[in-house]
């Protein structure tokens, strides 16, 4: 197991114990990282309880709206005033309203919003939360960061590929994957190292309403040649960007998929 102990460590993201975030957080806990996590209003029980049920320290999670910096800052002045430097960052916020992510409600006979009709200010609140965020969150946090600290975030092969179910989100990650190219050069002085994961489909409780995401996950057993992932190798992965194993590596996007990003056709099992 990598030693992390006395590291610490800020995870924006997690929402229940299905979140790849949540795995990442477990990950980094029992590789000695003191862990601080943000919530949202409504995933506040659940996020405190999940740390209540780790014996982390409960002082450490904050109600966080990454849109707002005064948020972020106080967040992130609470972990470095009670834990000291921050050495590690995962960036795992994403939100994409119905209008997005051009998906019906299950069991709706109405036809699926249509991507050329999405609404520009719906948009423009999903990318701020899924993409700038990063930026408004590494801007923050560049005076408390620990030297070679490391920031990590979570994209999909979405920006790069058509998938239809992801639409509206897929021009997010795009822009998510350029931020973290062009952060990775900015933090280069400071040695901060800013990478991305790009997972394949995990099904966390917000990949369950993607209209279309058994088909994909059903898709990815045969077409990938590992088959599916879970939540378990990203925060695998994951663990190698928050160590010094990975010190020199900067401006990656790396692909945790079973290998699906490289097949050119599906592959039908049956």
């Amino acid at each position: 197991m990598i030693d992390n102990k006395d590291k610490v460590a800020v995870v924006f993201g997690v929402r229940n114990d299905s979140s790849i975030a949540y795995d990442v957080d477990l990950k980094l806990h029992q590789s000695g990282c003191k862990v601080a996590l943000s919530y949202v209003a409504d995933t506040k029980g659940e996020v405190l309880h999940l740390m209540e049920k780790l014996g982390m320290d409960t002082r450490f999670a904050v109600e966080v709206d990454v849109r707002n910096d005064t948020d972020i800052n106080l967040f992130l002045k609470t972990v470095y005033e009670g834990l000291g430097p921050i050495d590690y960052i995962l960036h795992g916020v994403a939100f994409g309203s119905q209008q997005v992510m051009c998906y019906s409600l299950p069991g709706s006979n109405e036809a699926p919003p249509s991507y050329i009709d999405i609404p520009f200010d719906d948009f423009m609140d999903s990318f701020n939360i899924s993409a700038f965020s990063l930026l408004r969150i590494a801007r923050i946090a560049e005076p408390l960061l620990a030297k070679n600290a490391s920031i990590l975030t979570l994209t999909y092969n979405a920006s790069q590929r058509v998938f239809p179910p992801y639409a509206g989100m897929a021009i997010n990650k795009a822009a998510l994957e350029n931020i973290v190219l062009y952060l990775a050069s900015y933090f280069r002085e400071k040695q901060v190292r800013v990478n991305a994961i790009s997972a394949g489909l995990v099904m966390t409780t917000s990949a369950g309403a993607i209209h279309g995401v058994r088909k994909l996950r059903k898709m990815g057993k045969f077409t990938a040649p590992l088959g599916n992932i879970d939540a378990g190798d990203v925060g695998n992965t994951a663990l190698y960007y928050f160590s010094d194993l990975s010190k020199k590596v900067t401006g990656n996007i790396h692909f945790v998929d079973g290998g699906f990003n490289i097949m050119g056709i599906a592959i039908d099992g049956e």
